[in-house]
């Protein structure tokens, strides 16, 4: 019986050393999770079940269970190399066939599709035609190419012109008049802020602000230094340098040559939070949400899976969002090997969501996720397998010595 024991022995021995050996081969492999050798002793069955003095016949590898640890975080210059910190896999599709990953060297193929280096296709969330990101099935994540087009200064979602400013209570009435914009002595102050007609083509609207008394100021603008108009009544304040007019002022049309629609307005500017103090007349804030057409220029992960395009006219958007995987029971999923897993009866069926999420880790742009092998146990673990090897085979050995003394006896 010694005989098979020490076999056993020198089976598991082996295999433990195949499982250590496996570990120290991948300390290098972004995503890899090391594996831990499982051992259960065996004993012969018996009609009668087991007694008190019964000897087993040895040992067996019962399982290797890999060890879903965290692993170093290291950075990269890529964009599209995306690490988790915490639970959860990336879910990736194929062909239908879904799989699981913790590696996340990714990059774009030349459909714009965003996959690892086995042409696997990174899932997520779509966005919307607005940039709105839509929790649904997770589908394939597609960066498109295509610019976005122009805003409109005057489109609804653009919003209204917002100017806060302050004018100088010191100034005095203009000596000369009337206004007139070419002449800068005939107004008190003036500034200027770019517009967008319908086809993305840039303007110039340009106010200007005539002092007509005590805290009486009328309001001026013209479009590309031509056609000046008078904007809303004008503006007051009060003693304590307080806008006590209407705050929200309509702006006429401008008529336009550049084949975009025509006349154009801003449709309003909003003057709430102007002031009038003794100090010199500027501008605190001034924006409009018109913006030309766009191409992308680069994009960002952010650390809840948002993938946010940045575009040529310094505006952003949306493009999708990263989705992770997690499993009641991660050490029941099959190895596929290259950095893949499957789900299965034992793991259970995927838990879907944004990073962050529930249990979910978040994640981390331009870094990767190194193996958790730690090089300096393993080695300990291959001198203990070595070491139970020899053992093993000196139980094979010393048995043989017996029969052989046996054998030798007359």
């Amino acid at each position: 019986m010694s005989f098979q024991q020490g076999l056993s022995g020198l089976n598991a021995s082996s295999k433990a050393l195949d499982v250590t050996g496996n570990n120290v081969a991948n300390a290098g492999t972004v995503g890899f999770k090391s594996a831990a050798s499982h051992f259960s002793d065996v004993y012969a069955a018996s009609l009668s079940g087991g007694g008190a003095s019964q000897v087993g016949i040895g040992a067996q590898m019962s399982a290797v269970v890999q060890q879903f640890t965290q692993g170093n975080i290291t950075t990269t210059n890529n964009p599209l190399d995306i690490s988790i910190n915490g639970g959860g896999f990336f879910r990736m599709s194929q062909n239908g066939a879904v799989t699981f990953s913790r590696n996340g060297q990714f990059h774009l193929d030349n459909a714009g599709y965003i996959i690892n280096d086995k042409s696997q296709r990174l899932t997520g969330y779509p966005v919307d035609t607005n940039g709105n990101v839509v929790p649904s099935t997770p589908v394939d994540l597609v960066l498109s190419p295509a610019p976005i087009p122009p805003r409109a200064t005057s489109n609804p979602l653009s919003g209204n012109i917002t100017a806060v400013v302050n004018l100088d209570s010191r100034d005095s009435n203009p000596a000369v008049g009337p206004f007139n914009f070419a002449n800068p002595q005939t107004y008190n102050f003036s500034t200027g802020l770019s517009v967008y007609d319908t086809l993305g083509v840039s303007h110039t609207l340009t106010t200007y602000y005539v002092r007509t008394g005590p805290g009486a100021w009328n309001v001026y603008a013209t479009l590309d230094g031509a056609n000046p108009q008078t904007v809303g009544a004008g503006m007051t304040f009060n003693s304590s340098g307080a806008l006590t007019s209407a705050a929200t002022v309509a702006v006429p049309s401008f008529p336009l040559t550049t084949g975009a629609a025509t006349p154009w307005s801003p449709g309003t500017i909003d003057f709430t939070g102007s002031t009038q103090y003794g100090s010199e007349s500027g501008v605190d804030g001034l924006r409009q949400g018109g913006y030309t057409s766009g191409a992308l220029a680069g994009i960002t992960v952010g650390s809840d899976g948002v993938i946010q395009g940045r575009y040529s006219n310094g505006q952003t958007r949306a493009l999708g969002q990263v989705v992770l995987a997690s499993f009641r029971a991660p050490t029941g999923l099959v190895n596929l090997g290259g950095n893949q897993w499957a789900e299965s009866s034992v793991s259970g069926p995927p838990n879907v969501g944004a990073p962050g999420s529930g249990s979910l880790g978040v994640l981390n742009s331009s870094t990767i996720e190194e193996s958790n092998v730690d090089l300096t146990a393993e080695l300990v673990n291959m001198i203990t397998q070595q070491r139970n090897y020899q053992a093993s085979a000196q139980t094979i050995k010393t048995q043989d010595q017996v029969l052989q003394t046996l054998v030798n006896l007359r």
